[in-house]
């Protein structure tokens, strides 16, 4: 079976993975996508078709090196057609990475109401409905950009890290810093939980949900590549259109 290669282009790195139908076969964090990185992807791996998404910019050069290399490409748009529906006043302005986590959701729990939760620099909550439809979702700040806002808009607070001991009420400095961070995510989703019907499921991803999923009150499946595993349902999707 023939390779597929889904490029999520981060604000600082990209992730880059190789599915082969709907398995992972290799996956690696790039910062810097190069023309030179591309071409030893391609000359590793031979992929057959490729999809890119970015929050940086439009990835012309991206997808002109993987074409030369005679690579099918194409990129996720606002305008790509998608296994779900998108009811999104603004749908330029939904990011690509979001979409593509929404999917991903929708192809691992079809028919039931999803909450899908990227906990990354920013966190993202969004929900799609048992009958496949994007309703919208929320964004709120990280847990570091949450210790690192106290630290830089006050006087006194120190900076510190989200790992840690995070009591329900802090011992100290730190620990309430922490904690305030820390229980502050698990309460925003706790509470969008509980406004999703009693059988909908609760979808992890992003750098700080294997932190934030054990101390969940809930069930909530946590799936790291999830972004990706979107892309390539996106890509497959488009094969059979």
């Amino acid at each position: 079976m023939s390779l597929n290669l889904t490029i999520d282009q981060g604000n600082s790195a990209a992730k880059v993975t190789l599915w082969e139908g709907d398995a992972m076969r290799s996956h690696t964090l790039i910062r810097d996508l190069s023309d030179e990185a591309i071409d030893s992807i391609v000359r590793d791996f031979s992929p057959a078709a490729a999809i890119y998404c970015t929050v940086a910019d439009k990835g012309d050069s991206v997808m002109t090196r993987l074409d030369r290399h005679g690579v099918k490409v194409m990129e996720l748009t606002a305008s790509t057609p998608l296994p779900i529906t998108v009811d999104y006043r603004t749908p330029d302005t939904l990011g690509r990475d979001r979409v593509a986590a929404a999917v991903g959701a929708w192809a691992l729990a079809p028919g039931r109401d999803l909450l899908i939760a990227d906990l990354g620099t920013a966190v993202t909550y969004d929900v799609v409905t048992a009958d496949g439809r994007y309703i919208g979702g929320n964004i709120a700040p990280g847990l570091r950009m949450r210790l690192e806002a106290l630290n830089r808009f006050t006087a006194r607070l120190p900076l510190v890290d989200c790992e840690g001991d995070t009591p329900l009420w802090g011992y100290s400095t730190d620990s309430a810093l922490r904690s305030g961070a820390v229980i502050g995510v698990i309460g925003e989703l706790t509470y969008y939980r509980r406004r999703l019907p009693a059988e909908a499921m609760a979808i992890l991803t992003g750098g700080d949900s294997e932190l934030i999923a054990p101390k969940l009150g809930f069930e909530a499946l946590t799936r790291p590549h999830l972004v990706g595993e979107g892309l390539n349902r996106i890509l497959r999707y488009n094969e059979n259109i």
